[in-house]
């Protein structure tokens, strides 16, 4: 795996320096940067999953990813007269407001689909059939468990593995069957629930802000 580019440092040591403690998931933090920045540079996805509050902290991910976090992400010229090109009024509107993203799917948020498929199948792989669905050998499949044991998640793990996917891990302190299946398992220093997701906000911030900093940080 490559080595991290030294500008991206500063969002690392900026989270240690707010959250001390998150000072044993340094390595883990980088390696997992690493492994999107990578899938992101071959064209994939991020594909992310996670039960009850950790179903918000995947669809805050997105929220990161799809659209400007801290950047401006405006499109380039090429871009934009593409766009007018179509039709000129409406390409305008478009190339003005429309903003660079990168890839990103939350796997709670299709009720229809999950329902159904909860109701025809079987409910704990809901998950695991949006992975089957969605992912491709160059995507990442992101599972959040606070216990790292959550049975939806283990499953939509074992299929992205099967597909050839890379999966990143992010749990609570304890060893779980969700670090074992990880290519990086970020373990955040907490067993207790609330705990865990209180520093898995600004783990995944720091990544979002590192991801937007590699792929738009040169567009002003």
């Amino acid at each position: 795996m490559k080595k991290l580019d030294k500008q991206l440092y500063k969002h690392v040591d900026l989270l240690i320096q707010r959250y001390n403690e998150l000072e044993c998931c340094k390595n883990e933090i980088i390696n997992a940067y690493l492994i999107l920045e990578e899938i992101y540079e071959k064209g994939g996805k991020l594909l992310i999953a996670g039960n009850g509050g950790s179903a918000a902290d995947s669809e805050h991910i997105v929220g990161e990813l799809m659209k400007s976090f801290k950047l401006p992400r405006k499109l380039n010229d090429i871009e934009k007269n593409k766009l007018k090109k179509i039709n000129e009024e409406l390409g305008e509107t478009l190339g003005e407001n429309l903003q660079g993203a990168l890839p990103a799917i939350a796997l709670d948020g299709h009720f229809s689909l999950s329902t159904a498929y909860m109701n025809d199948c079987e409910p704990l792989l809901c998950f695991a059939q949006q992975v089957n669905g969605f992912g491709n050998k160059n995507d990442v499949f992101l599972g959040i468990s606070t216990s790292g044991n959550s049975k939806n998640i283990l499953y939509a793990s074992i299929c992205a593995k099967a597909k050839g996917m890379k999966v990143i891990g992010l749990t609570g302190s304890k060893d779980s069957k969700l670090a074992s299946l990880s290519d990086v398992c970020i373990k955040v220093p907490s067993s207790e629930t609330y705990m865990i997701q209180e520093l898995h906000l600004p783990v995944y911030h720091c990544l979002c802000l590192m991801l937007e900093d590699k792929f738009f940080g040169n567009k002003k």
